[in-house]
């Protein structure tokens, strides 16, 4: 009797024992619902670091562009921490889709990728467009025949000049097209006369001109297009209120101040579409 007297006291002070674990932890996950609740929320950034003006390394080795700059300002506005997390472009899918960054934002656009991603309004108005060296007697779309025209892996002018909708026969009149990791290894290479055209993003082109204004001259235009923050598809909650704090930033006029501190950058605020 004594030994199952003893028996049903070590038994009943096991579960006991697990009860307090089990409220501790439970409390633990309450309060993690409710630190969630109370805003704690971290808008992860994947961006391309070597993108200027919207996003690349500053003289003092931390990450500045005028997308970041963007995208703080919508943490700070809605109370979420920002996490900037560098990327490599090619991988940008495989981490949006893991959970390892919530959001694109790094001039990014939408047209064409609408089935991958659910998106932001568009915020800023770009074009796909190809850029020569000056001087080169390459004067016309037309006069890219033969020649050998460099853009970024994975990029919208690389969809346009692939796409049989866009400007594939146009890419079939090249000897070829090219691609690397980041454009401003593309306009070095131009520049070297490794290459003879770079297509790129309007805004892309307008920061290397607006840096070397005699070094290249823009050709024509591939495709219109806008940009927009891009979040894993379905996420549309997040997207609405990252596209109200931008709209509010905008009527209190800290966008057309942005755009003004990036203009020697080739940002303007008569792109801002939204």
């Amino acid at each position: 009797m004594k030994k199952k007297l003893l028996a049903v006291v070590a038994v009943a002070a096991t579960l006991a024992l697990s009860a307090v674990m089990l409220a501790g932890c439970s409390g633990g996950d309450q309060k993690a619902d409710s630190a969630a609740k109370d805003g704690q929320f971290t808008l992860t950034v994947g961006f391309d670091q070597s993108y200027p003006p919207y996003g690349y390394v500053g003289d003092d080795g931390q990450f500045t562009g005028f997308d970041l700059e963007l995208a703080k300002a919508v943490a700070e506005k809605m109370g979420w921490n920002l996490k900037l997390e560098p990327i490599d472009w090619d991988a940008k899918d495989a981490l949006i889709n893991s959970g390892s960054i919530n959001c694109i934002w790094n001039g990014f656009t939408m047209e064409g990728r609408e089935d991958g991603y659910t998106f932001s309004e568009p915020y800023m108005y770009n074009e796909q467009m190809v850029v020569v060296k000056s001087g080169s007697d390459i004067k016309t779309l037309e006069d890219l025949k033969g020649k050998i025209v460099l853009t970024q892996v994975d990029s919208a002018a690389l969809h346009v000049l692939e796409d049989e909708k866009g400007r594939k026969a146009l890419a079939d009149t090249f000897k070829e097209l090219q691609t690397i990791g980041d454009y401003n290894n593309a306009f070095m290479q131009l520049e070297s006369g490794m290459v003879d055209a770079v297509a790129c993003d309007l805004s892309i082109a307008s920061y290397q001109m607006a840096a070397k204004s005699d070094a290249y001259v823009k050709l024509g235009v591939l495709a219109p297009e806008n940009y927009a923050v891009g979040f894993k598809k379905g996420d549309t909650e997040l997207a609405k209120q990252v596209t109200d704090a931008l709209k509010q930033l905008d009527e209190e006029g800290f966008v057309k101040q942005l755009c003004e501190k990036y203009k020697d950058q080739g940002i303007t605020y008569d792109n801002w579409v939204l």
